[in-house]
């Protein structure tokens, strides 16, 4: 994908960020550096490789560069703390995990990773890792300036480089196969620990594909821009995207309103990709909002129909003649399953979530009975097509909950088909939060909670914000002679997962509300909504 658009355009803009500009010989030379490195360390076909970097030029190239040499990315949450790296890394099985050494207000990574192995901190010899809880991992690769204890800094990682010849890079590359893994996602299930999506080299390049030179049909002139971080699989497949086509990609290490705004109209955007609710909000908001040109956006992915209309009105208003797009999807799915397209009634853009992509079977099913409903009726969403998971890694229960003898996934959405084969998204049948677009599982939250000496069992809900569309909630029944306060549960969490996940309230009960053998979550969150005043 990039050598094809390098071949066609080696001089032509790729990547836009606020730390610079990279051409695509640009990019494809950075690349190829850092794929002999990779190899000069050790990493070869088949090894799991960490990538813990924010949004941004780096990001991309190591992305490549790990795909160069046959390796299987890891793409980590730059907003996890130390207990969700640590796990991450030992059920991933990394080999390595690449991060850089440019801390800022947002995050410190190689302080984030030295909290969750106390043994980095005191390794002599960053070639000779030995950390208990990991036992693959073998190198921590710190790109830019910096050196710390227990990492491969720069100078060492270039030295490396140079005992690699580029043939050894193309004999690499030229030995993956498309049904090989590619990457493995992350993503919050029902279980206290997120699951890892294997996705294959053909999921990956054929959904990228599909999506830009069919469906929103990208020009070769496509200047997509999405502020959304690289490590989600939607962002990453605007970005390949634009490389698949020898377009441009803006973006920025973490969402600015006014840098928004700004890049939209200078770096004149011809695609937005933006399907958050609150970065909406928080550039609607903006003093710069009126002044700012958007002329030149000729598609937007918006998901406008799960939002406040308001919000939609806005940009009906503010770029009339774009195509306003929604998208339905999932990490499991490669990121995207249905979306709009040119060929629609426009007005379908604000309303629905778009019609599947060629190549991907949609059912809406009665959980009961497994039959299909008719057009209009509510049911759980299945999701069939060559952009699926392989499976759960390490996890064959969870793989053959999730997909059943006819390789058809059953999502755990509600879903409906409407008359013109699109799709609306009714809500969740998972034990699911969305915060703000960040998946959260409510098991994942309990656990934490429960790991507090004075919790017996806490039930974690989404009640309605406003601001971020659900924020977690807990009820917590308190074990015999405790009595912390909200504030000392609340911080006892912030400690141990983002901040996403973190509970906004605490409630204590002494007894549950119970069917008859489970807790009835909807009448907690029923409880909670009424004591706040929130409707639905």
């Amino acid at each position: 994908m990039l050598l094809k658009s390098w071949d066609s355009h080696p001089d032509k803009e790729a990547l836009v960020f606020p730390s610079g500009r990279r051409s695509y010989d640009d990019v494809v030379q950075s690349v190829l550096h850092r794929a002999r490195g990779l190899l000069g360390l050790g990493i070869t076909q088949g090894d799991h490789v960490g990538i813990l970097l924010p949004s941004g030029i780096d990001f991309v190239e190591t992305l490549f560069a790990v795909s160069m040499v046959g390796g299987v990315s890891v793409l980590m949450n730059a907003r996890y703390r130390a207990p969700e790296i640590a796990y991450v890394v030992e059920n991933a099985e990394l080999c390595a995990v690449i991060t850089n050494s440019e801390a800022d207000d947002f995050v410190d990574f190689t302080t984030r990773l030295t909290e969750a192995f106390p043994e980095i901190g005191r390794c002599a010899d960053p070639m000779a890792l030995d950390i208990a809880q990991a036992p693959r991992l073998r190198r921590l690769i710190l790109n830019g300036g910096k050196q710390a204890a227990g990492f491969i800094d720069q100078s060492a990682f270039d030295a490396a480089a140079a005992t690699v010849d580029e043939e050894a890079v193309h004999e690499a590359r030229l030995s993956v196969r498309l049904r090989d893994t590619c990457m493995v996602l992350y993503t919050s299930g029902t279980s206290a620990n997120p699951k890892g999506c294997l996705l294959s080299n053909e999921a990956i390049c054929r959904e990228a594909s599909n999506l830009a030179r069919n469906r929103w049909a990208f020009q070769d002139d496509e200047r997509v821009w999405s502020p959304m971080p690289l490590f989600h699989i939607a962002a990453m497949l605007a970005m390949l995207g634009a490389i698949e086509v020898g377009g441009t990609f803006i973006g920025q290490p973490h969402f600015d309103p006014g840098e928004s705004l700004r890049q939209i109209e200078t770096e004149k955007a011809t695609m937005i990709f933006l399907p958050f609710v609150t970065f909406h909000q928080s550039m609607i908001a903006h003093p710069d909002w009126d002044k700012t040109d958007m002329g030149s956006v000729r598609l937007m992915n918006s998901c406008f129909s799960q939002m406040p209309k308001a919000i939609g009105d806005a940009y009906r208003e503010k770029m009339p003649n774009a195509l306003q797009v929604g998208t339905f999807g999932m990490s499991e799915a490669s990121g995207i399953v249905s979306t709009g397209g040119y060929d629609m009634d426009p007005e379908l853009g604000f309303q629905t979530l778009g019609y599947p992509l060629k190549g991907i079977s949609v059912r809406i099913v009665d959980t009961e009975t497994g039959k299909d409903l008719p057009t209009g009726q509510r049911g759980e969403v299945l999701i069939k097509g060559y952009n699926m998971l392989d499976g759960y890694h390490r996890d064959p229960v969870k793989t053959a909950e999730a997909i059943d003898a006819d390789g058809w996934y059953h999502s755990g959405d509600i879903g409906s088909l409407d008359s013109d084969g699109h799709m609306r998204f009714h809500g969740r049948f998972k034990d699911m939060l969305k915060v703000g677009g960040e998946n959260v599982a409510a098991a994942e939250v309990e656990t934490v909670l429960e790991a507090h000496e004075a919790v017996e069992l806490s039930q974690v809900i989404g009640i309605p914000d406003q601001r971020l569309a659900e924020v977690p909630a807990a009820f917590v029944k308190l074990a015999n002679g405790f009595r912390p306060s909200e504030a000392e549960l609340i911080a006892f969490a912030k400690e141990r997962i983002a901040s996403f996940k973190v509970p906004r309230h605490i409630r204590y009960v002494d007894e549950w509300p119970m069917s008859a053998s489970k807790i009835q979550k909807f009448k907690l969150r029923q409880r909670l909504m009424e004591e706040l005043g929130i409707s639905e």
